[in-house]
């Protein structure tokens, strides 16, 4: 292959490289019902997000993983109850109860 036809085909491969788009989220403003509907995220690394911010407000480094899917649920039951609401709030309502 000529270089000039190498080059090109080099320089076009990696304009044609697929772009990762990087998607940020504001948790606070997600509400339960597009928590549990999927609509933002998968659920499941909402609420991985929600107990580390969680643990880290009060300093917490154990992971207690009995206790991260006993709070999914529960947090899942509090949306379905509380559509409207942001997750965030739910979930520090469920965590006000499990006290």
């Amino acid at each position: 292959m000529q270089p000039n036809r190498f080059l090109s085909a080099l320089a076009l491969a990696v304009v044609l490289q697929p772009a990762h788009a990087q998607v940020t989220l504001d948790v606070a403003k997600i509400t339960c019902d597009q928590f549990l509907l999927y609509q933002v995220a998968d659920p499941r690394d909402i609420s991985l997000w929600l107990n580390g911010y969680h643990n880290g407000q009060i300093k917490n480094t154990v992971l207690d993983t009995q206790k991260l899917r006993d709070h999914f649920d529960k947090v899942k039951d509090y949306c379905r109850a509380n559509l409207k609401l942001p997750v965030l709030e739910a979930t520090q309502k469920v965590l006000e109860m499990s006290k």
